[in-house]
C-alpha cells in the first residue's frame, strides 16, 4: 500500500490550484536543468498536491522549449505518484466539441525538437508505451469532471505536433481521416513517456478549445475564440481538480496497470557497464531499480 499524491500539471490559462492549505511555491533543483516553474504544494481535502505550471507563470515556454524532463524529475523528486495532464487541445470529432473534455488513452507522437527520454548512452532503458496512459487515474479524471457538468468523452488518440504554428488544412484531414486520430495537441509528448519512465501514473485530460481547421462550419483557428474557450475550461478544471482527492484512497494498492513498476526489467545496460554520471542523475527517476 502506498500513500497518492497528486500532481497536476496546469497547460495553457492553468497556473494555479484553488483552496491548497499550507499552500507554498517551492524551488525544486532537478539534474536535467529547471522545471519550468517553481511547484505548489499543499494539501487538498487531506491529500498532498503539487501544482506544476507547464508553460511557467505567464506563460513564458513555448511547446518545445517546456523542460518536460526537469518537470517530470521535480515531480518524482517531491514523492509525487500520480500525474494529471490539463492541456487545451483542437479537436477532430464534431461530437468532441469546444468545452468539452476528453479522457485520453492514445498518442500519435509527431515533435522532433524534444529530448524524449531519461535514459541514454551509459544506461539505456526501453519502456512499454502500448498503454500510454493509466486508466485507474483515467476513471478518477472521468468521474471527477462528469460530477462538474462537463461533457466528457472516455478514450481519444491526441495528436502531438511540434508546433507552434497550428495545422495546415492538409495536416488537418490526415489526421483525422486517414490517421482516425480524435484531438490535436503540442505538449502531452513527450510528457507521458517521461512519467511512464518515471513510473509515474499519468493521466491526460484534453480541454477542447476549437475544432483545428478540418471543420467546414468553423474555418481556420481563432486564437481569440480560443481564449474565450480556454478561460471557461479552465474553471471547470480547477473544479474538477479539487473533487480528485475524494477519489484517490489515503491508502491504496500498487498500480492495477503497473504504472509503478515500469522499469522493473527495462534497465538492458549491464551494471558493470553504467555511466555513474547518468546513473547519478537518475537517482529519482530509476533509483528503485538502479540500486537492486
Amino acid at each position: 500500500m502506498n500513500t497518492p499524491k497528486i500532481g497536476v500539471i496546469g497547460g495553457s490559462g492553468i497556473y494555479d490550484i484553488e483552496g491548497l492549505e499550507g499552500a507554498e511555491w517551492v524551488e525544486v533543483e532537478s539534474p536535467f536543468g529547471a522545471p519550468s516553474d517553481a511547484i505548489l504544494t499543499g494539501r487538498l481535502n487531506g491529500v498532498e498536491m503539487a501544482f506544476l505550471p507547464r508553460h511557467g507563470r505567464g506563460h513564458v515556454h513555448t511547446p518545445s522549449s517546456v523542460p518536460y524532463r526537469a518537470n517530470m524529475d521535480a515531480l518524482k523528486r517531491l514523492g509525487v505518484t500520480d500525474v494529471v495532464s490539463l492541456s487545451a487541445c483542437g479537436s477532430f470529432r464534431e461530437e468532441m466539441a469546444p468545452g468539452d473534455f476528453v479522457i485520453i488513452d492514445q498518442f500519435i507522437d509527431r515533435t522532433s525538437a524534444r529530448e524524449k527520454s531519461f535514459f541514454g548512452p551509459g544506461c539505456v532503458g526501453h519502456v512499454s508505451m502500448a498503454h500510454p496512459t493509466c486508466a485507474r487515474l483515467g476513471d478518477a479524471c472521468e468521474a471527477a469532471a462528469n460530477a462538474v457538468g462537463v461533457t466528457v468523452h472516455q478514450g481519444g488518440t491526441y495528436l502531438a505536433m511540434e508546433g507552434p504554428q497550428f495545422s495546415t488544412l492538409a495536416e488537418s484531414r490526415l489526421y483525422r481521416e486517414a490517421w482516425g486520430c480524435d484531438v490535436i495537441g503540442m505538449t502531452n509528448m513527450p510528457e507521458a513517456k517521461l512519467a511512464r519512465e518515471a513510473e509515474l501514473c499519468y493521466a491526460s485530460v484534453a480541454m477542447i478549445t476549437d475544432y483545428d481547421s478540418w471543420h467546414p462550419d468553423h474555418g481556420e483557428v481563432d486564437v481569440t475564440r480560443i481564449l474565450a474557450t480556454l478561460r471557461g475550461n479552465a474553471d471547470h478544471a480547477r473544479t474538477m481538480v479539487s473533487r480528485l482527492p475524494a477519489l484517490l484512497d489515503a491508502t491504496r494498492a500498487p498500480c492495477p496497470h503497473g504504472c509503478d513498476r515500469a522499469l522493473q526489467f527495462a534497465i538492458l545496460t549491464a551494471p558493470e557497464a553504467r555511466d555513474p554520471a547518468l546513473v547519478a542523475k537518475l537517482d529519482a527517476v530509476a533509483g528503485r531499480v538502479l540500486t537492486i
